[in-house]
C-alpha cells in the first residue's frame, strides 16, 4: 500500500527501513505486548477480577491462531502505530468467543456508506464479506472508526526526507563516498573515445572492492564536481533533525531511542506514546468483546501496575494525603486500584486515633472504646 504523499510519497516497507520509524514502532508495540489485560466486574462499587474468563486467556496468552497474545498485540499496534488502524478478527460460535485472529491491514478492505450520521461498514477478506462487530479495531486519525491515518500518510515530507537522506547514504558507502561530476572535454570524442571512458566511468563507480582502480584523464580531459560532499551537506545533522521530527510523530521522547532514559522521560513516554493505545485497546474491548447484557458492569482494563512503577509511588502519595484528610475512604480507594474491598467504612479526622461513620453517624475512640 502506498501512502500518498506529496512527491510521490513511501511505502510502508520503506518507511521501516528508516531506523528511527522502525526504532518508535518496534519500541511501542514490544511494551503494549508485555502488558496484560483483565477482565472486571463491578458489583456494588467493588472491582471483582474475572480471572477466569475465556476471553482474559485469549487476549494475553492463547488466542486459538498461531500468533500467541503477545504477538497478536505487537503486529496489531504496530498496524495501528504505521497504517492508522489495526484489525484482529472475532470467530464466534453459539454466541461464544471461540478465539481471537490477527488480519493484515492491507488484506481488509471496507465498503462504507455515505450517510455522515449514521455510519456503516462492511469488511472483505478474500472475497468474504464480514460486518464491523466481528472485528476488534482501534484506529488513529479516524473519521468513521473503522479506517485511520498512520505515520506513513501522515509523516508527509519528513519520511520521504530521512529515507532519500538513506538513499545517499547508501550511495556513498556503495562509491566509498567518490563524488559524482561530469566530464569536460576541450575537443570532440570518438565514439570509441567515449565508450571507453564511459566504461571507466561505470567501474571506477561500481568496482568498490578494488580500492585501487583510478581512472586515468587524458589531456583535454576535465573532472567537474557535480555535487556536495558528506561534511557539506552535514548528514549526521540532518539524521538527528529528521529522527527527532519522526519520534514526535509517534510521541516518543527522542531520548528514548538515544538511550539517554530518564524517570521524567519514561514517564512521559508512557504518557504520550503507550496511555492513548492502551485506552484504544480497552475501548474496543469493552465494544466488540462484552454482550449487550454485561456492559455496564463488566470492563476491560490493562494491569499497569509494572509499567507505571514510578507513577505508583506517585499515586500511593496522593491517595495517602486523601485518607488522611478524609476525602477517599481506604475502599474507594482500593476500587481505583481494582482491588477487592476490605470493608473499612471509616474515615480518620484527625490524632491518629478517631474514627468515624459516615453511615451510622457514630465518632468511635479506639484508645477509651468509646462511641458517640
Amino acid at each position: 500500500m502506498r501512502a500518498l504523499l506529496g512527491g510521490g510519497g513511501i511505502t510502508r516497507q520503506q518507511a521501516m527501513s528508516i531506523p528511527a520509524v522502525a526504532g518508535c514502532a518496534r519500541l511501542i508495540a514490544q511494551t503494549i505486548s508485555t502488558v496484560p489485560i483483565n477482565l472486571y466486574k463491578d458489583e456494588n462499587g467493588q472491582a471483582i477480577p474475572q480471572s477466569n474468563d475465556r476471553r482474559v486467556r485469549l487476549l494475553n496468552d492463547e488466542t486459538g491462531d498461531i500468533l500467541d497474545g503477545a504477538q497478536l498485540k505487537e503486529a496489531w499496534v504496530r498496524d495501528y502505530l504505521l497504517e492508522g488502524a489495526g484489525y484482529v478478527y472475532i470467530e464466534r460460535k453459539r454466541g461464544k468467543i471461540e478465539s481471537l485472529h490477527y488480519v493484515k491491514n492491507d488484506a481488509v478492505s471496507i465498503v462504507k456508506n455515505v450517510d455522515p450520521i449514521w455510519k456503516t461498514a462492511d469488511f472483505y477478506i478474500n472475497g468474504i464479506k464480514y460486518r464491523d462487530f466481528d472485528f476488534l479495531k482501534i484506529t488513529q486519525n479516524s473519521k468513521d472508526g473503522v479506517t485511520g491515518a498512520g505515520i506513513v500518510k501522515t509523516g508527509g515530507k519528513i519520511l520521504e526526507a530521512a529515507y532519500n537522506l538513506l538513499k545517499y547514504e547508501i550511495v556513498l558507502a556503495k562509491t566509498g563516498g567518490k563524488k559524482k561530476g561530469f566530464v569536460q572535454s576541450k575537443t570532440k570524442l570518438s565514439q570509441e573515445a567515449m565508450e571507453a571512458l564511459k566504461a571507466a566511468w561505470r567501474q571506477q563507480y561500481s568496482d568498490i572492492d578494488n580500492a585501487e582502480h583510478v581512472m586515468i584523464l587524458n589531456n583535454g580531459l576535465e573532472f567537474k564536481d557535480a555535487g556536495s560532499t558528506s561534511v557539506e551537506m552535514q548528514l549526521n545533522e540532518s539524521k538527528r533533525t529528521n529522527s527527532a521530527e519522526i519520534c514526535k510523530l509517534c510521541g516518543v521522547p527522542p531520548a528514548m531511542l538515544e538511550g539517554h532514559v530518564t524517570e521524567v522521560v519514561y514517564r512521559l513516554f508512557i504518557k504520550t506514546a503507550i496511555q492513548p493505545i492502551l485506552t484504544a485497546i480497552e475501548a474496543a474491548c469493552n465494544k466488540d468483546l462484552l454482550l449487550e447484557k454485561e456492559k455496564g458492569s463488566f470492563y476491560f482494563a490493562f494491569d499497569t501496575k509494572e509499567l507505571l512503577k514510578g507513577d505508583t509511588v506517585e499515586r500511593y502519595q496522593a491517595y495517602e494525603i486523601a485518607a488522611r484528610n478524609g476525602i477517599m475512604q481506604i475502599d474507594e480507594i482500593r476500587y481505583r486500584e481494582n482491588m477487592p474491598p476490605l470493608g473499612l467504612d471509616f474515615i480518620k479526622l484527625g490524632l491518629q486515633d478517631v474514627l468515624y461513620n459516615p453511615r451510622t453517624k457514630q465518632i468511635y475512640t479506639p484508645n477509651t472504646d468509646k462511641a458517640s
